[in-house]
């Protein structure tokens, strides 16, 4: 299997999802740079967290128009399976790959601990070796993940089951002590209507192992090389 991960300046999180692709489910990872033309032929694309551009503008906004953003776009639409976690998230938005936006927390405070995460859908290729329903544990780290879009669209994604994680407690009750960002309905992470392009604020790369805390992130990369497999 082969992934690439994508590297815009100000990214942080490129290297750790690298290796944290590389030691779950042993792929080949390319680190693709901002400026090229495309992406090698891969089975999967990354936009990474971070800092893309330094935040300016507004998060993601400036590395949604990067050059290599077109040829992903492309692939994303042919059906090449493609995740956004944290910037990569904001990114995915800002391009026009996911709807809704990311905000300033409600906090207005930089939030960095971990959250509790529902698994509400499994039909895409990060989320495959979940159980729906599951609770799960992951890091945040972000100023700006507070998920905002219109109600037409919120009802439209909870309809068409496009609500992929949600910030819960440790029983899976989503409260509002759940959200540490003040993103509607709780919402941690959606897919487009293929469910083959997913944004997270959580970073799944971060909890890899036992020596990092825990290994709940493992099952998003497992699944990866399930549904190329499959």
């Amino acid at each position: 299997m082969k992934a690439a991960v994508i590297v815009f300046p100000g990214s942080n999180c490129d290297r750790d999802v690298k290796v944290a692709i590389e030691r779950v489910i042993d792929a080949d990872v390319s680190l693709v740079w901002h400026a090229d033309a495309a992406v090698p032929d891969v089975d999967a694309i990354v936009l990474p967290g971070g800092f893309a551009y330094g935040d300016y503008l507004r998060t993601g906004a400036m590395a949604a128009h990067s050059h290599v953003m077109r040829d992903i776009v492309a692939k994303a639409k042919a059906g090449t399976p493609v995740i956004g976690i944290c910037n990569g998230f904001q990114v995915l938005c800002e391009a026009g790959l996911l709807p809704g936006v990311l905000m300033r927390n409600a906090s207005l405070k930089y939030v960095c601990r971990d959250v509790w995460l529902k698994v509400e859908q499994t039909g895409t290729p990060f989320t495959g070796r979940f159980t729906a329903g599951e609770t799960i544990r992951l890091p945040v780290g972000h100023g700006e993940g507070n998920y905002y879009a219109d109600a037409a669209t919120l009802d439209r994604l909870e309809a068409e089951g496009r609500v992929v994680f949600r910030y819960v407690d440790e029983a899976g009750n989503a409260t509002v002590e759940a959200n540490p960002n003040g993103s509607q309905r709780n919402i941690a992470g959606i897919c487009d209507k293929s469910r083959r392009v997913v944004g997270l604020m959580p970073h799944p790369e971060r909890l890899i192992e036992p020596l990092l805390g825990g290994i709940d992130g493992r099952k998003v990369f497992e699944s990866l090389l399930a549904a190329v497999a499959a």
